[in-house]
């Protein structure tokens, strides 16, 4: 005869079991695990809700696994002193259902890489040239900043609003690669001050205690 405790513990265990089978499994964090040994992004069609499409294979050539794009230095002469060059799925269509891109980050003297995050991916990178501050902001608002030089390597984790800076007055890049095939880039100044259609004026003014020509002025520095 099953006891009352025992029935109860059965019960829980058989809770527990089913509620290990319901969540999300670690694997299924980032990007999903692929089927196939390839599948190369067909970017004329429209994506699922995490891959593009596949190729057929007979239009798969080996063009499609060799991106060169990350050895050109980008156009740092913009508003922020910095270019971002994406080697992700929709440059490198040999990266779909990979779970990996990689960037490369140029910048001018003083150039900075504005506060942003990446919803989907967390971050490595690695500096080539030049003295980086690195800095990131948790969600309990802590910050964590270290200048990071030639061959060392900064992490970030997903999701948080981080940025780099260079500090020297010379020319820096790094490049960085993350766990997602394509990360999304949210950078906060384009965000709230460039958005179209734009953020209501009161939401703003709120936000930043300031009045609306504080918030025009902002705004005028982000008309491309």
């Amino acid at each position: 005869m099953v006891t009352s405790s025992a029935s109860s513990l059965i019960l829980f265990c058989l809770t527990v079991s089913l509620l290990l089978l319901l969540l999300p499994l670690p694997s299924h964090c980032a990007d999903p695990d692929p089927l196939l040994d390839l599948c190369v992004a067909n970017l004329t069609a429209s994506t699922s809700s995490s891959n593009f499409p596949c190729k057929l294979p007979s239009e798969v050539t080996a063009d499609d696994f060799v991106f060169d794009g990350l050895s050109k230095q980008g156009n740092v002469t913009n508003l922020f002193g910095v270019a971002v060059t994406t080697g992700n799925v929709l440059s490198f269509p040999g990266l779909n259902t990979l779970g990996l891109s990689m960037n490369r980050v140029d910048f001018g003297p003083g150039g900075i890489n504005p506060p942003h995050s990446h919803p989907r991916a967390s971050e490595i990178g690695i500096v080539i040239e030049g003295k980086i501050l690195s800095g990131i902001v948790t969600t309990k608002n802590v910050y964590y900043g270290k200048v990071v030089t030639a061959g060392q390597v900064f992490a970030v984790p997903r999701g948080l609003v981080h940025f780099e800076l260079n500090l020297g007055q010379t020319k820096a890049f790094f490049f960085t690669a993350f766990n997602s095939h394509l990360p999304g880039s949210t950078v906060l100044p384009l965000s709230l001050f460039a958005a179209a259609p734009s953020i209501p004026m009161e939401v703003l003014t709120k936000t930043y205690l300031v009045d609306e020509d504080a918030i025009n002025a902002m705004k005028s520095k982000f008309v491309f």
